[in-house]
């Protein structure tokens, strides 16, 4: 909890996380030299995988995960700050700027009052409109549920003008 609170308050705050505390610290930095002082005592260490007591087991084996089968005191520890990530881009998805007719809505509309009597299927609308995505098929069942278009079965839709 403590080296929780300790990193927030000054990771947020990361000016001179780097500096050293004194010369004779080492290479502890002000967050390494907060989290040092504030240590909980020592615990049962549970860094190694758990052996199962029962001789069948409804795991196939121990899985290679990078963990040792022995437990080992921990010794070290390495901590990485990163620069912070770029500037968020420009250029936005939002659709709300773009014309009408160039929405998906609205071309999908378009394509189903073209023939009002056709059953499309995603599939269908899929290969005319060139791609689809899992968004497109909860707003297909959004649109129905609005009225926009109707939902004749599972993945199949018509115009709403029949």
């Amino acid at each position: 909890m403590l080296g929780r609170e300790v990193a927030r308050d000054l990771v947020l705050q990361a000016a001179d996380v780097v500096k050293l505390v004194a010369p004779s610290a080492g290479t502890t930095g002000v967050i390494g030299k907060r989290f040092l002082d504030g240590l909980l005592p020592h615990r049962r260490l549970r860094l190694s995988t758990g052996k199962v007591r029962s001789a069948v087991s409804r795991y196939a084996g121990r899985q290679d995960d990078g963990r040792p089968d022995v437990r080992l005191p921990v010794t070290a520890l390495d901590v990485a700050i990163l620069e912070p990530a770029g500037d968020l881009p420009a250029v936005s998805c939002d659709d709300r700027y773009i014309p009408h007719a160039d929405r998906r809505r609205q071309r999908v509309l378009d394509l189903l009052h073209a023939e009002p009597d056709r059953h499309w299927h995603t599939r269908d609308l899929a290969r005319h409109l060139g791609g689809i995505t899992l968004t497109m098929y909860d707003q297909l069942d959004r649109w129905a549920a609005h009225g926009l278009i109707t939902k004749t079965g599972p993945a199949t839709y018509r115009s709403p003008r029949t």
